[in-house]
C-alpha cells in the first residue's frame, strides 16, 4: 500500500513540473487555435461568393471599373443574366466573375441553366452551349455573349500546337456594354470616310465601338451629294490625299447645319491637303510645318516618341486618371482666331513648350497644340428663314421663328487630333497600361449628348515575369538570411524551453 501511495506519487508530480505544464499550454493553446480555425471557416462558407474570392492576379482580372459600377448604379430596370453552361465544367475565372457582377446591383439576376439537363433551353434562347443571354423585359432588347468573348483563346496555339491557352479576359467589357445595349434605346451612327486613302481603324478599336453600341459605316464623299441624315459623327482616319472642292463644301455645310466631324491626322502634313487645311482655319486652327519634337516629354530618349500634355474636361476626362498618352510622328497646330466669332476652339493636348516643328531646313520651337476642339452654336432656322421669307412675309414670320430659335439651335463640333498614332494597334496594344484608346473613346462619346463612354478595354492574361537581374546581397538575403534566422530564432526558443 505504501508503496502504491509513493508510486501514485511519482506520477502526480509529473504533471507539476514546468515542462509539464508548458506542454498542457501548448496543448490547450493548439485546441483554441484549432476551433477559432473550424469556426471562422464556417462563418466564412456563408458568405456570398463574391466576398470569398479574392483577386490576387497580377492584371486584376475581376477589379471593376468605375464605368461599370456608374452605369450599374444608375440601373433603374432589371436586367437578366441566363448562362447556359454545366457550371461545374465552367472556367472559375468565369463563375467567380459572374458572381461579383452580380453582387454589384440589385437589379442584375443571374440563372444558371444546364444545357445537358434543360435541352430545349439553346433552342428557346436560339443560341448555343456556353452562352450567356442578356435581357431586359422592360425594354424588350435581348443580346448574348459567349464565353470565348470573355475568355479570349489564343488560336496560334491551339493550330499549331494543340494547347488551350487565353490571351485576354474580357468579362467586365462584355457584360457592361450588353447591360449598356439591353437597358439603353440609343443608338448612334458614325461614318467613316473613304476614298482618301484613309488609314483602317485597328480591330482594338472596333471592338470599343461595339461596346458603345455605336454603328460604324463607311461613307465616300464623292458618291453622294449630301451627308446622310443619320450620320451622329463623321469620322476622317489619317486622309492621304486632299478633299475635292466638292467634298469640301459638303463638310462645311455640314458642321454649319449643326453637324459633328472628328478628324485624326495622319503622315502627311496638313499643309499638304489645302482645302482640309481651309476647313480646320475657318474653326482656327492651322497647321505647323514638320514634325513634332519634344525632348522635355519624349520616351527613352526619342524625340519624336511623345507624352502630350493633357488638359480635358467634362465628357474628355471621364475615366483618365494617369494622363499618360503616347503620340508618335505627330504634326502640330497653332490656334488662331476662327472666321467667326460664334466659334470657340478649346486646345486639350498639346506638346511642352520646349517642343520643335521640324523640317529637313528648320527648327521651330515652341508650344504645339496636338487636339483641340472647335464648338459653334447654330440655328437650323435661319436659313428657312432666308429661303422661304421675303418682305412682309419675312416680317410676319419673324415673330413665330423667334419664338423657336431656343428649340432649333444645335451645336456643330469639330474635333481634330494630329495624331493617328493615337489610336495605332502598335502602341495600344503594346502599352496597354496608357490611356490612349481611352482618350480617342471619349472624344468620339462628347459629341452626343447624354452618352457616357462605357467601353472597358479586356485585361491581359499573358504571364508577368520577374524583370529584377542581378539583385546581389537583396537575393542571399531572401534566399538564405531569412530562413536561417527563423530557424536559429525557433532553436534558441526550444533550448531555453528546454532548460526551463
Amino acid at each position: 500500500m505504501e508503496k502504491m501511495k509513493k508510486k501514485t506519487g511519482k506520477f502526480g508530480n509529473m504533471f507539476r513540473t514546468s515542462g509539464t505544464r508548458n506542454g498542457s499550454y501548448s496543448v490547450g493553446l493548439t485546441v483554441v487555435v484549432i476551433a477559432i480555425v473550424i469556426v471562422l471557416n464556417l462563418v466564412i462558407g456563408q458568405l456570398p461568393e463574391s466576398l470569398r474570392n479574392l483577386d490576387v492576379s497580377s492584371t486584376r482580372i475581376y477589379e471593376i471599373s468605375d464605368t461599370t459600377t456608374d452605369l450599374l448604379d444608375s440601373l433603374d430596370e432589371d436586367v437578366d443574366m441566363t448562362v447556359l453552361a454545366v457550371r461545374d465544367d465552367t472556367d472559375d475565372r468565369i463563375t467567380t466573375f459572374l458572381s461579383k457582377y452580380e453582387a454589384l446591383s440589385d437589379h442584375i439576376n443571374i440563372e444558371w441553366v444546364d444545357p445537358v439537363l434543360h435541352p430545349s433551353a439553346l433552342t428557346e434562347y436560339d443560341t448555343s452551349e456556353n452562352t450567356i443571354v442578356i435581357s431586359c423585359e422592360a425594354t424588350g432588347k435581348s443580346t448574348t455573349v459567349s464565353f470565348d468573348d470573355i475568355l479570349v483563346p489564343d488560336m496560334y496555339s491551339y493550330y499549331y500546337y494543340g494547347s488551350t491557352d487565353y490571351t485576354e479576359f474580357d468579362g467586365e467589357g462584355q457584360l457592361t456594354s450588353a447591360v449598356n445595349y439591353v437597358t439603353s434605346d440609343v443608338e448612334k451612327t458614325i461614318y467613316q470616310t473613304t476614298g482618301h486613302g484613309e488609314g483602317t481603324l485597328s480591330t482594338t478599336i472596333t471592338d470599343l465601338m461595339d461596346q458603345n453600341n455605336y454603328n460604324l459605316s463607311e461613307i465616300n464623299l464623292l458618291m453622294t451629294t449630301s451627308i446622310p441624315e443619320d450620320c451622329d459623327l463623321l469620322l476622317m482616319y489619317e486622309p492621304a490625299t486632299d478633299l475635292s472642292d466638292d467634298e469640301m463644301e459638303m463638310l462645311r455645310n455640314y458642321l454649319a447645319d449643326g453637324g459633328k466631324v472628328m478628324i485624326l491626322l495622319g503622315d502627311t502634313n496638313a499643309t499638304e491637303l489645302p482645302n482640309l487645311e481651309t476647313v480646320l482655319e475657318e474653326y482656327g486652327m492651322q497647321a505647323a510645318d514638320g514634325y513634332i519634337a519634344d525632348p522635355q516629354r519624349c520616351y527613352q530618349g526619342n524625340y519624336y516618341y511623345i507624352f502630350p500634355e493633357l488638359s480635358v474636361s467634362g465628357d474628355m476626362a471621364d475615366g483618365i486618371s494617369s494622363e499618360m498618352v503616347l503620340l508618335t510622328n505627330t504634326h502640330g497646330m497653332n490656334l488662331i482666331d476662327p472666321a467667326r466669332d460664334t466659334i470657340t476652339t478649346t486646345g486639350f493636348m498639346s506638346s511642352s513648350d520646349g517642343a520643335y516643328a521640324v523640317t529637313e531646313t528648320t527648327q521651330q520651337q515652341g508650344d504645339y497644340t496636338l487636339g483641340a476642339v472647335a464648338e459653334e452654336t447654330v440655328s437650323s432656322s435661319d436659313d428657312d428663314a432666308d429661303t422661304d421669307s421675303s418682305g412682309e412675309d419675312a416680317e410676319e414670320a419673324s415673330d413665330d421663328s423667334s419664338a423657336d430659335t431656343a428649340s432649333d439651335e444645335v451645336t456643330s463640333r469639330l474635333t481634330v487630333i494630329s495624331a493617328g498614332s493615337l489610336i495605332d494597334s502598335q502602341i495600344t496594344d503594346t502599352f496597354t497600361q496608357l490611356e490612349n484608346t481611352r482618350v480617342f473613346m471619349n472624344a468620339v462619346t462628347a459629341n452626343f449628348d447624354g452618352v457616357q463612354n462605357i467601353s472597358v478595354e479586356p485585361k491581359s492574361l499573358q504571364v508577368e515575369y520577374n524583370t529584377v537581374q542581378y539583385a546581389g546581397l537583396f537575393s542571399l538575403l531572401v534566399i538564405f538570411g531569412i530562413p536561417a534566422a527563423v530557424l536559429i530564432g525557433g532553436f534558441v526558443v526550444w533550448f531555453r524551453r528546454r532548460k526551463a
